[in-house]
């Protein structure tokens, strides 16, 4: 049964993480020519799509994208707590519960962008469409913390703040 949970969690983290980079990518203007962003917007189609049909854009920002990952999230959170315990558990808490989660999935989520960021930044000449992603994903959180804290011997340590702070953040929505 432990297996079954396992695969269940899984799948939907997945999904969940499918969509949310889908409205990240959206929030940071990405370039959606990139082929790791064609990857990630094909395999969120399915529901947006049929969602742009009855809900407008608000502005240059899709609506349609953040109500499929919320809920998609909605989902995950009500099945997964369905196989758990075999309740059904009232809406409010599920919602408030599904909403944790997906801030604690986008922490999480950041804190392994700007990690693999830089890693990849001490390879040298690593040009990829990953690196681009990476780079137009991460630069939002990490361009207020540059402002503030100096280049030190040639080295950058806005992403181990940014790492510290995810972090603290997660820990705190516990």
């Amino acid at each position: 049964m432990e297996a079954l949970y396992f695969l269940v969690e899984s799948v939907f983290s997945l999904a969940v993480y499918a969509f949310l980079l889908r409205v990240l990518l959206q929030l940071v203007r990405a370039d959606f020519r990139n082929p790791l962003a064609q990857a990630v917007v094909s395999l969120t189609n399915w529901l947006v799509l049929p969602l742009r049909r009855v809900l407008p854009p608000a502005g240059r920002f899709d609506t349609a994208s953040l109500v499929a990952l919320l809920a998609v999230q909605l989902a995950a959170t009500l099945i997964v707590f369905r196989l758990r315990t075999g309740v059904v558990y009232p809406f409010v808490p599920l919602a408030a519960a599904a909403l944790r989660q997906l801030a604690n999935s986008t922490l999480l989520l950041y804190t392994v962008l700007i990690f693999a960021q830089a890693i990849l930044s001490f390879v040298p000449g690593s040009r990829s469409p990953m690196t681009a992603m990476l780079a137009s994903l991460c630069e939002p959180v990490l361009r207020p913390i540059r402002r503030v804290l100096p280049v030190v011997g040639g080295l950058d340590f806005s992403p181990l703040v940014a790492i510290l702070g995810l972090t603290a953040l997660r820990i705190l929505l516990r």
